[in-house]
């Protein structure tokens, strides 16, 4: 790369600047950082191969961002939405311990991304990642830790609301294309992203995707439908 840096080495390098976060939060809730703890040399290990995989090159790419992610999910292996199996054949590190990745939603996802062309096709074209790219478990009435996202409490998010704008900006310093932004989530998650984009300016056009777990769980007839909107979105053209 004549000594560039890749979108691999950008990606890697913003981990490495969230293992360095901390966070005040309200009472009765709490950071999951998977760049700084218990598993952060297997987080590392699976990162690295992962992202050198896929993304070893200068090539622009669009943003698929979430809301946060899952305490069991990729709050274990650092890679947003993927799949504990696939993982390990792409990487060769063992990840499955203490993963919990929701079977019907990764399916969904991975679908599309087949429909789509495939993994590498896929990957070349984008990078899926998180409005808040750390995990947050809030303290339940029964005293367990459960997920939640940054909208859920207002008191939450006005403790965030300046980590997720920066995150979000040094995100696009991977080398994104901004003509659109594909939102998984079109509640609330897609309003947070819309409200700081008008402020902001950081994409052209933000498409609102329905979260594959809604789509599972509630709407399971409508999977066509949806896996159709997805690949819709994902093909768009920029103005």
């Amino acid at each position: 790369m004549n000594g560039r840096t890749t979108v691999a080495d950008r990606i890697l390098q913003f981990n490495e600047g969230l293992a360095e976060t901390t966070l005040e939060l309200p009472p009765g809730f709490r950071v999951v950082n998977p760049f700084n703890g218990p598993q952060q040399e297997r987080v590392r290990e699976v990162t690295a191969g992962f992202y050198h995989k896929y993304y070893d090159d200068d090539r622009p790419r669009r943003l698929v961002l979430g809301s946060s992610p899952a305490r069991r999910g990729t709050a274990v292996t650092g890679v947003p939405f993927e799949d504990a199996k696939l993982l390990e054949s792409d990487t060769g590190v063992d990840v499955a311990d203490g993963y919990a990745v929701s079977r019907p939603s990764a399916g969904f996802l991975h679908d599309v991304i087949a429909r789509y062309g495939g993994r590498t096709r896929f990957y070349a074209d984008f990078i899926m990642s998180f409005v808040c790219p750390l995990g947050l478990v809030r303290t339940n009435p029964q005293g367990r830790e459960v997920n939640c996202n940054f909208y859920e409490n207002k008191k939450l998010l006005e403790y965030l609301d300046s980590f997720l704008v920066d995150t979000l900006e040094r995100q696009l310093a991977f080398g994104i294309d901004t003509s659109v932004c594909c939102c998984i989530g079109s509640g609330e998650n897609f309003k947070f992203l819309t409200k700081v984009n008008e402020g902001q300016r950081f994409f052209k056009k933000i498409v609102p995707l329905e979260h594959p777990r809604f789509i599972t769980q509630y709407n399971g007839g409508r999977r066509e439908e949806f896996a159709e909107k997805y690949l819709s979105a994902l093909r768009e053209e920029g103005d």
